[in-house]
């Protein structure tokens, strides 16, 4: 078979593949959404009755009348003629733009999966189809039993996600075979590892918030309802804690769209000093626990799109104040180094981050247990998002901090040609 047919033939199994991958997270993501809808209907239902009996009534006659939208109703009657009737319109309304929102964040999810699905699955493909190769060079090789039961004795002993244990069996044949293997296997536990991180973290954050707003609604429900000071605290408390769920999601929806290349960067040439200069007056107006200084330096001018930049320097000023105490200083600055590249600083003297952990401080949801432990709230994707920005302006990064003396992020642009 040539190598053109064979690849042919990869990208056939990997379409396939993929559209398998794709029904299903549909069908899980249909699941999940009726499955919602029904708890928020039911639950919205025993509250209407909390409010108007005094506690969810055992026997009674309910009826839900929910289409039109505009008339819907939720009726119940007890045997003793007492009926509430409660307009179930606005809930609905809300219900909708819920659905809605996952909606779109699940299309994004599905879009990537059709678009770069397949590409995926072929590369995840890549080692196998080697291993096809292998296999046929060793059709005509003498292939007895001892070297065959060598072979499976060495695949039994590994275990693709707790180890990192590969098969070696010494034997140079079989060379090509075991490195094709071996580098399937880190292919899967990179993989795996990536994912379970991934759920754990975004698992943590929409649980702290839901948590919050679960609590306050029971206390609510319990006694609070007459008790002015808890209902203020109760309502502060969700719509804090519905604010940083929404901030998620947004931030989650901007890295989504920037990974799909639905973000397109508006260009234009502007001072770098101006930008940076706009941010240090923003924070000292937001931010009057901080001493904040600002080190200018001659007109430096960049292209690219400030919008963007300007949300890189927010979100490194707000890590900096977030890490550093009460009357501590952050300093801004902008200047070029000697190959004539523009950059702006952030530097403040808070706690600092361990060396260890410096690689890894622009991955999603990353935590350092040890070292920035997050005070003051925030998703942990503030950096992943400055990064993606950066990235596509092809600069980078330059990191230096010590322990309990303070960071310095320093971000490197293009220079503008003359």
């Amino acid at each position: 078979m040539s190598k053109k047919k064979k690849n042919k033939n990869v990208t056939s199994i990997a379409i396939k593949l993929n559209a398998i991958s794709v029904r299903d997270l549909f069908l899980k993501f249909l699941i999940l959404n009726a499955c919602l809808m029904f708890i928020l209907i039911v639950l919205w239902c025993m509250d209407s009755e909390k409010r108007f009996f005094g506690e969810v009534v055992q026997n009674a006659q309910r009826h839900v009348d929910f289409y039109p939208i505009e008339t819907a109703t939720y009726t119940v009657t007890l045997d003793s003629g007492k009926t509430l009737v409660q307009n179930a319109s606005e809930f609905l309304y809300v219900l909708r733009k819920i659905v809605i929102i996952l909606g779109i964040i699940e299309g994004i999810f599905l879009l990537e999966e059709i678009i770069f699905g397949t590409a995926k699955v072929r590369k995840r493909l890549k080692p196998l189809n080697d291993i096809a190769e292998t296999a046929s060079r060793l059709s005509n090789m003498d292939f007895s039993e001892e070297r065959f039961q060598s072979l499976e004795d060495a695949i039994a002993k590994i275990s693709p996600v707790s180890t990192d244990e590969r098969i070696h069996i010494g034997d140079s044949e079989l060379h090509g075979l075991e490195d094709a293997i071996n580098k399937l296997l880190d292919r899967m536990r990179d993989s795996y590892r990536q994912q379970a991180r991934f759920v754990s973290d975004a698992s943590h954050e929409l649980r702290t918030p839901i948590s919050v707003i679960q609590g306050y609604a029971n206390m609510l429900d319990r006694w609070g309802k007459n008790d002015k000071e808890i209902l203020d605290e109760s309502i502060a408390a969700i719509k804090s804690e519905s604010e940083n769920m929404k901030n998620l999601v947004e931030q989650l929806l901007f890295l989504a769209r920037g990974i799909n290349g639905k973000t397109q960067l508006t260009r234009t040439e502007f001072l770098l000093n101006d930008m940076i200069g706009e941010v240090f007056e923003e924070s000292k107006m937001i931010d009057q626990n901080h001493i904040y200084r600002y080190i200018n330096s001659e007109n430096i001018s960049i292209n690219g799109d400030s919008g963007l930049l300007k949300q890189t320097a927010r979100i490194l000023v707000e890590n900096a104040a977030k890490y550093t105490e009460s009357g501590g200083e952050i300093i801004l600055k902008v200047g070029t180094n000697p190959k004539g590249e523009p950059y702006f600083y952030i530097q403040d003297n808070g706690i600092g981050i361990d060396n260890e952990d410096i690689p890894y401080i622009f991955e999603r949801f990353f935590r350092a247990d040890t070292a920035r432990v997050r005070k003051n709230g925030g998703t942990g994707l503030g950096l992943s998002i400055a990064k993606w920005i950066i990235d596509s302006h092809k600069g980078f990064f330059s990191v230096l901090s010590r322990k309990e003396i303070g960071t310095r992020i320093t971000v490197f642009l293009p220079k503008v040609d003359s």
